[in-house]
């Protein structure tokens, strides 16, 4: 072993300085999810293959949010002062945290438990780093103080008691327990914080020969743990390696640490002077080490030479975190940026005379504005199959990356991972497939065209399906199941719509673009992501789920329209004209709607049907003045509109057409019990909520009972003194089952035209039928609606318990049983269900995959991704056994 000041080569090729905003990268990095939290992201920490990311914050907090669904799963406080280091054991079975209150925890990372609780007996300030070898089970610290610490976990003669008066919450301090003769001490500032941490199982005392006094003439901001980094370290032996605000790096030799009475570290080697020019940041990749550094840059070492490879200017400002991993170099500087650099494999290059090989391979492979703050963290994992780079930041939040060329050492990535659902979820969503605006026509068009490609490389015979009337195709694929089920496999149709509501911004109320999916704290943003893009890709994936597996017992005809937002304009048309393609079915299943809340599951069995009419009244005569020509004799079309619409209701919203309530079934027994139930849990879960009859009278009135509405008045002429001779009127009627359409609006005009006849005025009456849609109900104890049940509940094990974890998810709490969805019905309608289940004499079943507040046709639009992952799970125990 041996110390030296490492000598730059003459010859080490520095990269020239470029702003970051003029960077020309050849890969674009793709947002994959952003995590919001309220306070600055100081520490990040993660492990391969494990589903959690952790977060150290400025409030002292640790909060974990899952890699599978992006939720946040929990929020601890770890310290009384800011997160300054967060660190896994190599087998993530510890998770190390250290702060600016001189305390480092040890927690256990799935149920962060509070394993130990370490202190110095010195007052060694902030704790910037730690590192922690496995060889020795030793922690290291780095501190303001400039020393290097350290403690075995292992060693009894660590432990004391908690109460123990060498602990820095109960020793005096040098200056602020100091007091001149006869005066008094400065009281203590309290934090509250403290009353929340956890109790350590135990305490461990560093003792005072367990550190190194001046390792850097400077802070100690970071270190790493590595095996043998040089050709004359035992590869099996672990070293740790420090960087220090004097501008050195050091390497140590730890073997010391369990000799002797007095444990000590060694000095291997000392790279750079001691020029003041802080190192911030280390990664490794064999013998070459990185080292990043103030104003951007970065050096690049010969740990087996000594010698100084590379600078490269990386950034205009401070490198803050460095990650190497999957061959590339992942740099985050303190203006926000971060960037991705291709590196020479260490293995080629062993030898000094390697600086000009080198040289050819370092590039700028990405640079991009990752943060609106401050970068501060950074961290890098594979997880089901993808990679990722994460960072987080003073502006309160961590973004996680992707790469779109990134190929996962672990495993190819395929059609049917998550990331690809995620990735052409964001594609679907970015057509502005507006089906009510004629300048989104082509976009429309665009829409169905990506769907049906899609389909089409995923397995699917497809077709894009339209009438000669102008309407917006209809993208049919049918998904052949299993040779050997060919005789016995049913026809399933799921039916969905590409279209949506517009989704103007103009007044900046989303919080981003409406056609560009963003995924914030486990919900995904965008117009469309749930009604209903969302629920088709879960519903084309769980399909491409189990043809890879082997496992579709049937036939999946997906039947996908783009004018359901428009009234599903020509839709009756193109089923019947294509009737003979579609082929017979036997179920048929949907998924557009929403649960009652954000909790508990539900199966939608029935749904009102719709009727829009408009009423005109026209005069003989034209627009005149009120005052130059209007007199008591003429009828006036407002007035008798007016009038006419007045009949409709009575009091109490009782609708006052004649044989309107004929043929509503009476409330049974079975029905009336959901209905109870409904209340039951609405009511547990929100105690405030109004009276258990109002509830479920007000639940009653929405779902079972018909309605009318007048929507709009309309009138001739511009504003001011006239009397119009048009005045019309935009009406709906609900209708629930056991109302016909047809039958109702007969009734309807009927009604109208024999009140306008008793007016016996002049003008003349016109009633219009707009669109029509009947009334479903479906039978919830039928096969699709048994298989459904057994599907959530498989999928939501013992999750949607009348209790809430109060953060909008489902909660499990132990030993509870699996309960059944809420059967629920809705007030809405959808124009196709109750057409096609006439159509093919098929039972429906309606899955609402959302949650309550989704937002669909508002503002800021979401779906949970829990919701999504889960409807897919769904969709594929549906699909494979019906």
């Amino acid at each position: 072993m041996r110390t030296s000041d490492a000598v730059s080569l003459p010859t080490s090729p520095v990269l020239q300085p470029t702003r970051d905003d003029d960077a020309s990268p050849t890969l674009n990095p793709e947002l994959v999810h952003s995590l919001k939290h309220g306070s600055t992201v100081l520490a990040l920490a993660v492990s391969p293959g494990h589903d959690r990311i952790y977060a150290g914050t400025q409030d002292g907090e640790i909060v974990t949010w899952s890699l599978t669904t992006f939720q946040p799963l929990s929020t601890i406080q770890a310290h009384k002062r800011s997160v300054l280091s967060l660190f896994l054991s190599p087998c993530a079975s510890l998770l190390f945290s250290s702060a600016g209150d001189p305390i480092i925890n040890v927690w256990c990372p799935k149920t962060l438990t509070r394993l130990y609780e370490i202190y110095s007996t010195h007052d060694v300030g902030d704790i910037f780093c730690l590192a922690y070898s496995p060889q020795y089970d030793t922690l290291f610290l780095g501190a303001q103080n400039s020393t290097i610490q350290w403690v075995s976990l292992k060693d009894p003669a660590a432990r004391v008691a908690p109460e123990s008066q060498r602990h820095p919450d109960r020793r005096n301090h040098r200056f602020f327990d100091s007091k001149a003769v006869g005066g008094t001490s400065t009281p203590r500032r309290n934090n509250r914080r403290s009353d929340f941490i956890p109790q350590a199982k135990a305490t461990l005392e560093i003792d005072s020969g367990s550190l190194r006094n001046f390792a850097h003439q400077g802070y100690i901001y970071c270190m790493l743990m590595t095996k043998g980094p040089t050709v004359e370290v035992n590869s099996d032996e672990d070293v740790l390696i420090s960087g220090g605000g004097d501008g050195t790096i050091k390497l140590w030799d730890l073997s010391a640490t369990s000799d002797g009475d007095q444990p000590t570290i060694e000095e291997i080697m000392t790279l750079g002077s001691d020029d003041g020019e802080s190192i911030l940041s280390l990664a490794i990749d064999g013998s070459f080490l990185y080292a990043g550094k103030l104003d951007g840059i970065v050096e690049l070492w010969d740990l087996d030479t000594t010698q100084k490879l590379r600078v490269i200017k990386a950034h205009q400002y401070d490198i803050m975190s460095l990650q190497m991993g999957w061959g590339y170099l992942w740099t985050a500087a303190s203006n926000g940026w971060a960037s991705k650099y291709s590196t020479a494999h260490y293995g080629q290059y062993r030898h000094a005379a390697s600086a000009s090989n080198v040289s050819q391979k370092y590039q700028c492979l990405a640079k991009w504005e990752a943060h609106q703050g401050k970068i501060l963290a950074s961290a890098i994992t594979e997880y089901n199959n993808a990679q990722y780079f994460i960072t987080g930041a003073n502006d309160d939040s961590i973004s996680i990356w992707t790469f779109k060329d990134a190929t996962c050492s672990t495993a190819k990535a395929s059609e049917a991972s998550t990331d690809v659902l995620l990735s052409t979820l964001k594609d679907f969503v970015s057509y502005k497939s507006v089906s009510s605006r004629p300048e989104y026509a082509e976009d429309c068009r665009k829409g169905a065209t990506f769907l049906g490609a899609l389909f089409k490389r995923l397995g699917g015979q497809v077709d894009l399906l339209s009438t000669n009337n102008a309407h917006n195709p209809v993208v049919y694929a049918r998904f052949a199941g299993k040779k050997e089920t060919a005789e016995k496999r049913k026809k399933i149709l799921f039916y969905g719509h590409y279209d949506v509501v517009a989704a103007d911004n103009r007044n900046g109320t989303w919080e981003n673009d409406p056609f560009t999916m963003i995924g914030t704290n486990g919900y995904l943003y965008g117009r469309g992501v749930s009604d209903n893009k969302g629920p088709i890709l879960a519903a084309l994936y769980a399909v491409t789920d189990l043809m890879q597996a082997q496992k579709l017992e049937n036939d999946v005809i997906l039947l996908i329209e783009g004018e359901e937002e428009s009234g599903s304009r020509g839709f009756e048309d193109i089923v019947r004209s294509h009737k003979d393609l579609i082929g017979d079915i036997d179920y048929i299943l949907l998924a557009n709607s929403y649960w009652l809340d954000d909790a508990v599951p539900c199966l939608t069995y029935g749904l009102r049907g719709v009727l829009h009419a408009t009423v005109c009244v026209d005069s003989p005569r034209p627009d005149i003045h009120s005052g130059v020509d209007g007199s008591h004799m003429m009828d006036e079309p407002l007035t008798d509109l007016t009038c006419l619409l007045s009949k409709l209701k009575g009091r109490g919203n009782h609708v006052q057409i004649r044989g309107f309530y004929d043929g509503i079934p009476e409330l049974t027994a079975d029905e009336e019990a959901r209905y109870d139930e409904i209340v039951s849990i609405l009511m547990r879960r929100d105690p405030e909520n109004t009276s258990e009859q109002k509830l479920k009278q007000s639940l009653m009135a929405r779902w079972r009972e018909p309605n009318l509405t007048v929507h709009r008045y309309k009138v001739s002429g511009p504003d001011g003194s006239l009397i119009s001779s048009h005045a019309s009127a935009h009406i709906s009627v609900r209708l629930v089952p056991g109302q016909e359409v047809d039958d109702i609006a007969r009734k309807l005009t009927e009604f109208l035209e024999q009140e306008f006849a008793a007016l016996e005025s002049q003008n003349w009456l016109r009633v219009t039928v707009d669109n029509k849609a009947e009334p479903w109900l479906g039978d919830p104890t039928n096969d699709i609606f048994q298989t459904l049940e057994q599907a959530i509940v498989e999928a939501w094990p013992s999750s949607f318990d009348d209790g809430a974890s109060g953060d909008g998810q489902c909660s499990a709490s132990p030993g509870s049983k699996p309960r059944r969805p809420l059967y629920i019905r809705e007030g809405g309608s959808i124009p196709t269900i109750r057409f096609l289940e006439k159509e093919f004499e098929a039972p429906a079943a309606h899955l609402p995959c959302g949650q309550a507040s989704d937002s669909a046709h508002l503002d800021n639009e979401r779906m949970n991704m829990v919701n999504l992952l889960k409807a897919r799970e769904i969709f594929g125990k549906v699909f494979e056994r019906l």
